[in-house]
């Protein structure tokens, strides 16, 4: 895994950041930063446009919610979405992202 810093925005929400080349889903929840990834596995919506309620990450085309923590879907959706560790060190935050099998070689 390697990690990557990236910025805490000013304000709680959902948005959108680059870390190393790859777009990612930052929520800012009560002080604390949750990384998914950013496509809805249902219709491929962009989640960064979606809403963060009661710890899901809301879909903004059709309301599919996922859990902020583990990227599981709500009960009856059966999918998921990827979430990536966080965590901060010396004032500065980390996303870990794991390097591809493929790209190793």
């Amino acid at each position: 895994m390697i990690w990557h810093e990236f910025k805490i925005p000013e304000h709680e929400g959902v948005s959108s950041i680059q870390v190393n080349g790859k777009k990612l889903c930052l929520v800012y929840q009560s002080g604390q930063p949750y990384i998914t990834g950013t496509k809805c596995p249902h219709a491929g919506a962009d989640l960064s446009q979606g809403w963060c309620e009661d710890g899901k990450l809301i879909c903004p085309f059709h309301r599919h919610g996922f859990d902020i923590k583990t990227g599981r879907g709500n009960p009856g959706q059966g999918n998921y979405i990827n979430t990536y560790p966080v965590k901060q060190e010396n004032g500065s935050w980390y996303v870990g992202i794991t390097k591809p099998w493929w790209k190793i070689f």
